[in-house]
């Protein structure tokens, strides 16, 4: 049984579905959820799961660094095996994505490595392609740039703007990162180097590919 501890800032979606797609794995618990706002509708969505919270407020540190070892205490105190970053709106430092190497994950709304960093939605629309989604992946120090795991994707079209992309985008996510999860949780995936594997066998560039 893996602890899995869940990293948010705002409302938790994403953190939903994985406690949802938890609640009876045999393999993997959430046993911790872990804000830097006190705020955070999240904190709400874990204690009626069940689950224990903790808010860590990040303007309180002189540094990042400061902050994020606080972060490393309480995750560490949860013996977590497993940290997952579901809309946490801090870039970590290279410190603590070390500390949790291989067992750090984080979505992304993307294809990667298209369209690292922020306003993924808008570029899309921009470069005017036919597709966009989301990217599970481990994160490295390079933003956005850990191997990738699992992705889906979802048609652009004609009518699509920012805002209905970000709900198709979403969908995908709550599909996606359970998932990942789970594949973490029961040994399927283990990260060599760059390379991620599922029950053995190397994914691509871009992970396995998620089709509904």
């Amino acid at each position: 049984m893996k602890n899995i501890v869940v990293l948010i800032s705002g409302s938790g979606s994403n953190l939903q579905a994985i406690i949802d797609a938890t609640a009876n794995n045999p393999h993997c618990r959430v046993v911790g959820v872990l804000s830097n706002k006190e705020s955070a509708f999240g904190l709400e969505r874990a204690r009626k799961a069940g689950i224990e919270t903790a808010a860590i407020d990040h303007t309180q540190f002189d540094s990042r660094l400061d902050f994020d070892n606080a972060l490393i205490k309480q995750i560490d105190l949860w013996q977590a095996d497993l940290v997952v970053l579901a809309g946490f709106m801090r870039i970590l430092t290279d410190q603590f994505v070390q500390h949790y190497s291989g067992r750090l994950l984080n979505i992304h709304p993307s294809l990667l490595p298209k369209y690292k960093g922020t306003n993924t939605h808008q570029r899309a629309l921009d470069a005017g392609d036919t597709e966009h989604g989301c990217t599970v992946h481990f994160v490295s120090e390079e933003l956005d740039g850990g191997a990738a795991i699992i992705q889906a994707a979802t048609p652009i079209e004609q009518r699509d703007d920012v805002d209905s992309l970000i709900k198709k985008v979403h969908q995908l996510e709550h599909k996606i990162y359970p998932i990942a999860v789970s594949w973490f949780a029961s040994n399927r995936i283990t990260l060599n180097g760059d390379r991620v594997y599922l029950d053995g066998s190397p994914l691509g560039e871009t992970g396995y590919i998620y089709r509904a």
